[in-house]
């Protein structure tokens, strides 16, 4: 009857801090309510921003100094050498192939970060394998172009 009398004040005991544990988890829960109205509002209106933001930059004219043609897609456009403003990616490749003497399973191609390289394919149906034979660094990584600052910002931006 003894442990019967002492399981029970044991049981109790529990009981009690359970129910104290689980207040104290309601009442933080309780504290914080998320607002998603104003905070659907306020992405709401920094994307609008952002979108016409992008808009203006991609409606502004940009001439390409090779061609002397319109780019239509800025993000796409590589830094030209020489006057450093915007240029067909198309058109630097071309002035690069022209450049430069590519031999017989030998190709130009955009390695990244501005640069790109003479590949050499051993089996040209498999261009999976290659080796760069020459790297021709067209961009200059050090130097920080206007334009491409404004996309960047616009587009890297993380909600």
């Amino acid at each position: 009857m003894e442990k019967n009398r002492h399981h029970k004040k044991n049981q109790n005991w529990k009981n009690n801090q359970n129910n104290q544990n689980n207040q104290k988890k309601n009442e933080q829960k309780k504290k914080f309510q998320f607002n998603s109205e104003t905070y659907d509002r306020a992405n709401a209106e920094d994307d609008k921003k952002k979108l016409e933001a992008i808009q203006e930059l991609k409606s502004s004219e940009n001439i390409c100094p090779i061609c002397g043609q319109n780019i239509t897609d800025i993000a796409s456009a590589i830094v030209d050498k020489s006057t450093k403003k915007p240029a067909h990616f198309e058109c630097v490749l071309k002035k690069i192939e022209e450049s430069e003497t590519v031999g017989q399973n030998e190709k130009i191609a955009y390695i990244g970060q501005g640069r790109f390289g003479l590949l050499y394919y051993e089996n040209p149906r498999d261009q999976r394998k290659f080796v760069i034979k020459k790297i021709i660094d067209y961009e200059d990584k050090e130097e920080d172009v206007e334009w491409r600052s404004k996309i960047s910002d616009l587009y890297s931006k993380v909600n």
